[in-house]
């Protein structure tokens, strides 16, 4: 058998400051994922602000 790649949708929610970027946030979260070994790119697609 061959190796597969498969797309994982995962939704994260963080709490940030008022200051911090949920661009920037997601940016360092994909460049972490990206150092696992099998992860082989990871993107921020789309982001929404939750009202409390």
């Amino acid at each position: 058998m061959g190796r597969m790649r498969t797309n994982l949708f995962i939704k994260v929610v963080v709490e940030h400051d008022s200051t911090e970027k949920p661009e920037k946030l997601g940016k360092e979260i994909c460049r972490q994922l990206e150092k696992i070994f099998v992860v082989r790119s990871a993107e921020l697609s789309s982001y929404a602000k939750v009202e409390d």
